[in-house]
């Protein structure tokens, strides 16, 4: 039998539920490209509570290195979340800073405007 043909799709000798070249399971839908935050977020939450990395790469077709930086990144973030103190000294002074640039900022369009008021065509070129 040189000609053999496929049978429901499947060529014959090839495994049945076997993977695709692709690494993802035959007559799935293609590989998602970009995962949203909340969807990667569930995925580390059951890294986190202790699901296996393999099984999960596996459903997911996600590969294991990416998953394990997924989870590096995210107890990051929890650390950095968890390192904010209240009354931070420097924080009062910014805040302070970034309130007084804003007031200054808010006289001098107020000066600009009273000078245009009172002298609107000093500055300007004749038309001829």
């Amino acid at each position: 039998m040189l000609n053999e043909s496929k049978v429901n799709g499947v060529a014959p000798g090839s495994l049945e539920g076997a993977r695709s070249a692709t690494g993802g399971e035959p007559g799935a839908a293609a590989e998602v490209k970009r995962w949203s935050t909340g969807r990667k977020k569930e995925v580390v939450l059951r890294l986190l509570r202790g699901e296996s990395v393999d099984a999960i790469s596996r459903e997911v077709s996600v590969p294991i290195y990416k998953l394990e930086l997924w989870r590096d990144r995210a107890l990051a973030g929890i650390d950095t979340g968890l390192k904010e103190r209240e009354n931070d000294p420097v924080e009062r002074q910014l805040d302070d800073a970034n309130r007084r640039i804003g007031e200054l900022v808010m006289e001098v369009e107020i000066l600009q405007k009273e000078r245009r008021a009172k002298r609107p065509l000093v500055g300007r070129r004749s038309s001829r």
